[in-house]
Formats: structure tokens, C-alpha cells, sequence
């Protein structure tokens, strides 16, 4: 006779408790195949629960194919798949993060909790089931409407909320772009540069050239076949170039004269310390050839999935027309509180206070670099703006080797050339992008107990 404790799974009802016992045991070959079952009547007395109870149990493991009913002689196993009695192997463990000082980057932290649930509570208390409608496929007009008036208080742009697509995150304002512009043209991508975009054009089945730089941002003369080009003048990652306007007039040029695109991706350009940022590039278009795109993973969090594009009108009449069959990819619930974050003025006041949080970072930890033990091995670029600069190292090391190094004192950094997809410049070797939007006081502490390390391991070379 089948013998199961069924109140030992709290929250399931009994004939689903009584259904999982079985089930294990013919998975498991202790039913095996063509054993009778005890009838309901006489099982239901033996584990003293009700007759329905037996039978809801059988129909099920009837449905699933475990067992069958045979008219008049009762319920016999069938023939299933088994497995071992012994329990499966334990899943390997997460991979733990690697003990030292992350500066690689990733963002996350300063996040503005109280501020953000609050509003969060007014949405709900507001708008209630409104939030379960269907949302406009560019995004909620009230949102784009906030979205042009910071654009025009803090980039100097003039943009009709008519033209603003909003998207969970650049990636998928990404593939947009391709399926809009088309996936035979060529699109150019800065060298070095961030490669995710890379993967993503190449992902959606687009051609990539990479486009060299030089002091003063993409080269035109390295433009080649490019028909679309993926820029960030405002502050470029991972070099930290701003682009002059000289250039950026010759690459507008350059897209107005044969029907080329330029997408602007303004990436971090709100943090600037000793200015205000540089007037978009999207200020200076004449032709209407520059797609602008921004995000607030950046400036809020990672997790925090809302990217917006600015699109020429016409090539927002052909969105809609082409691709308007695509939903809006934000729940209404985040963008109503990004509205009234913006509306209210805290997006204002919470870049304010992130921008002299960062510049306080960057400062101690340029200090602690440059009070190290390996002060005379460094010069440091790059760092009036945006969330990293430059390291160069006078050693005798490859890049990746130099990284190593730095691994090994715990001190997690990327080469500059592991951002080129050409050739690497020798001007470009030897540096390591130094991240700090992440650094904590308890970093800059433990920072400064690992740096001795490296000057440590550079004297065992010498």
C-alpha cells in the first residue's frame, strides 16, 4: 500500500500533494511498469483523506500519461521515462565577484530612493487601472512633453514632443534604427569605441566599419563606405574626446551632401566639471540627417530602461507608417514617475548633486593615484568630464599583460585597446581606462592597500 505524509507541502491541496508523491515514484521506477494501484476507495481509507481526493489525484496522473484506467480491473503504471533515485547534482554555485576595486564601471548607486517611491505612490494613487491601458507607441505624450523641455533648458535643442520615441534602453532604439534606415547600408562606428553597438548593428545584420579617430573625434577621411555614422562628440567613449565645432560642421556637411545619417548618442554628456556641456550636435543640423539618442541608465541607474531617440520628422512619418505596429516597450507605471520626476524639477536637482558626487570621487581617487607609490610610472588624461579617465603606465608590458598585473593586486581595469576592433596606434597602448561612477569610500580605502602592489611587482621586473 502507497504511504505519503501529504502535509508535508503546506499550500498545496491534497490531491495535488498526493498527485507529486506518485508521479515521483513512477519517474523514479519504484511504480514500475504495469503495477497496479490501490483503488481510490481503499487508498483514500489507508492515507485517511476523502475519495475525491484519490480520484482528482489518479485523473491527473491519467491526463499526463502516467498511468491508465482499465475498465473494471483498476489503474495500472505505464511505461515513462525514469531517472535515478539519487538526487541530481546541485547547480554550480554563482560566480562570486572578484574580491578587490571594480573600475571597469557598470553604474548603480546614489539612486534617489525616497524621492522615486514617492512618486511612485502618487502615480498609483492618481491614475489607479489607467495604468493597465495600452500606452501611445512613442511613449506617454506627457512624458516626451518633459523629455523636450530638459532637452531644450539643458542641450539647447528645440524639439516638438511629436518627434520622441521612447524605448527600454538604447538597444532597442538600436534595432529600430536599423529596421528604419535599413540594414544594407553601411553604418560606421568610432574606433575605439563602445562595443556593444558594434554587436548590436552587426547582431541585427547590418555592415560595421570601424571609423579611426583622431584629436578631434571620428575621422572624415576614415569614413570609406559609411552611410550611417554612430558618434558620440560630447564626450566619447572610451578616449573622453569632445568634439570641437569645426568637426562636427565637416561630418554635418559630410551627411547633408548624399542623404547619410549621423546618429548622436549623447552618452553621459551631463557630466561635465569645469563647464556646462557642449550645445548638441543636434543644435547645428540644417538638413535634418541627425538622429539624437540619450538615456537615463546612465543618470538614474542600469536597471532604470528608458532611452529616447529624437528623429527627423520625416523619418518619424516614415516610423510610423513602417514600423508603428510596434508597442511602446516602457510600462506606463515608469513613465508616468519619470514624468513627474522630470516635470517637478528632481531630475534637475539629482544631477546636480550626482555631478558633485562624481567630481568629489574623481578628485580623491586622481589624489590617491598621484600620491601612490606609482605616481612616476602614471600620467593621467581625460578627466575635466564624463565617469573615467586615462591611465597611461610607462612599462615594458603588452596590454593585456598590464591588465593582468592590475588584476592580480586586485585592481580590476581595461586596456584602451581592448576597445579597437582595427589596428591599435602605438599612442594608444599602454593606457588603461580607469572607471570610478561605481567607487565607494570603501574602494578608495581598499585602493589605496592595493596600489603598493603594483609598484611592488614593477621593482621584481627591474
Amino acid at each position: 500500500m502507497l504511504t505519503y505524509d501529504l502535509k508535508k507541502a503546506p499550500g498545496l491541496p491534497l490531491y495535488e500533494s498526493l498527485y507529486r508523491h506518485i508521479r515521483e515514484d513512477i519517474r523514479s521506477g519504484r511504480l514500475r511498469p504495469g503495477e497496479k494501484l490501490p483503488s481510490k476507495r481503499s487508498l483514500a481509507v489507508h492515507l485517511e483523506v476523502s475519495r475525491v481526493t484519490v480520484e482528482s489525484a489518479y485523473d491527473q496522473l491519467a491526463a499526463e500519461g502516467y498511468i491508465s484506467a482499465q475498465q473494471r480491473r483498476g489503474y495500472f503504471v505505464e511505461e515513462v521515462s525514469t531517472r535515478p533515485t539519487s538526487p541530481p547534482a546541485p547547480p554550480p554555485p554563482e560566480p562570486e565577484a572578484p574580491a578587490g576595486v571594480d573600475l571597469t564601471g557598470g553604474g548603480g548607486g546614489d539612486f534617489p530612493f525616497s524621492v522615486w517611491s514617492r512618486l511612485q505612490r502618487g502615480v498609483m494613487l492618481d491614475y489607479g487601472p489607467q495604468l493597465l491601458r495600452r500606452m501611445p507607441n512613442q511613449g506617454l505624450l506627457s512624458l516626451r512633453q518633459a523629455i523636450a523641455g530638459h532637452l531644450a533648458a539643458f542641450r539647447g535643442m528645440a524639439v516638438d514632443p511629436a518627434d520622441i520615441l521612447i524605448g527600454a534602453g538604447t538597444d532597442f532604439l538600436y534595432n529600430l534604427l536599423i529596421q528604419l534606415l535599413g540594414r544594407e547600408k553601411c553604418y560606421g562606428v568610432e574606433d575605439p569605441g563602445y562595443g556593444k553597438i558594434w554587436k548590436i548593428y552587426r547582431a541585427g545584420g547590418a555592415r560595421c566599419v570601424p571609423v579611426s579617430m583622431d584629436r578631434q573625434g571620428a575621422d572624415p577621411a576614415a569614413l570609406g563606405p559609411a552611410q550611417v555614422l554612430h558618434i558620440t562628440p560630447s564626450h566619447h567613449f572610451p578616449t573622453g574626446r569632445v568634439m570641437p565645432l569645426d568637426r562636427r560642421l565637416e561630418l554635418l556637411r559630410w551627411a547633408a551632401e548624399s542623404d547619410r545619417w549621423i546618429i548622436e548618442d549623447d552618452y553621459d554628456s551631463e557630466f561635465r566639471f569645469h563647464a556646462r556641456p557642449l550645445p548638441a550636435m543636434h543644435t547645428l543640423d540644417r538638413a535634418g540627417q541627425v538622429i539624437y539618442m540619450n538615456t537615463f541608465s546612465k543618470t538614474l541607474a542600469p536597471s532604470i530602461r528608458i532611452g529616447y531617440m529624437v528623429l527627423p520628422r520625416p523619418l518619424m512619418e516614415q516610423f510610423r507608417r513602417r514600423l508603428g505596429f510596434y508597442s511602446c516597450t516602457v510600462p506606463s507605471f515608469e513613465q508616468y514617475t519619470l514624468e513627474r520626476f522630470l516635470s517637478q524639477g528632481h531630475f534637475e536637482k539629482h544631477i546636480d548633486r550626482m555631478r558633485r558626487s562624481y567630481k568629489s570621487r574623481r578628485n580623491r581617487l586622481l589624489d590617491l593615484l598621484q600620491t601612490s607609490p606609482i605616481r612616476n610610472k602614471i600620467a593621467i588624461s581625460e578627466e575635466d568630464a564624463g565617469l573615467h579617465f586615462l591611465v597611461r603606465v610607462d612599462t615594458a608590458l603588452d596590454d593585456q599583460a598590464l591588465a593582468d598585473r592590475w588584476a592580480a593586486a586586485g585592481i580590476w581595469v581595461r586596456s584602451l585597446s581592448s576597445y579597437f576592433h582595427g589596428p591599435v596606434p602605438e599612442s594608444a597602448r599602454h593606457t588603461l581606462v580607469v572607471n570610478y561612477d561605481r567607487l565607494t569610500d570603501r574602494d578608495l580605502q581598499e585602493l589605496a592597500r592595493r596600489l603598493p602592489a603594483l609598484e611592488q611587482e614593477e621593482r621584481h621586473d627591474q
